[in-house]
């Protein structure tokens, strides 16, 4: 897969948060079955456009993992914001999200 068609939006905050996992699970399990069918490995989603966030950003995206892990896929997460991958250090899961990081922990 090329590009992506899954962009998280501006803002991804607790109130916000169960209504925009209903919306993203119907998306991102099109977007597995299409990358499957296409032979590839992995559902890119882009955090470029991403400004204002809280825990729930890192529970979505690891629900977003989950669904890929179910379709045999890894989920890539491009251009997140340096703050939201500090979140998900300070919270233990930076691995889980971005596994390259910890390659280059180790390195």
């Amino acid at each position: 897969m090329s590009g992506s068609s899954l962009r998280l939006p501006a803002s991804v905050l607790l109130p916000q948060a169960a209504s925009l996992w209903r919306q993203w699970q119907a998306s991102l399990s099109a977007e597995a079955a299409g990358v499957v069918a296409g032979a590839g490995q992995e559902v890119r989603l882009s955090a470029a456009e991403l400004k204002e966030f809280d825990s729930s950003a890192l529970s979505l995206l690891l629900g977003c993992a989950r669904v890929c892990r179910q379709h045999g896929l890894s989920l890539t997460v491009l251009d997140a914001p340096v703050l939201l991958r500090d979140l998900a250090r300070l919270y233990g899961v930076e691995d889980l999200l971005w596994p390259s990081a910890r390659e280059a922990q180790l390195a």
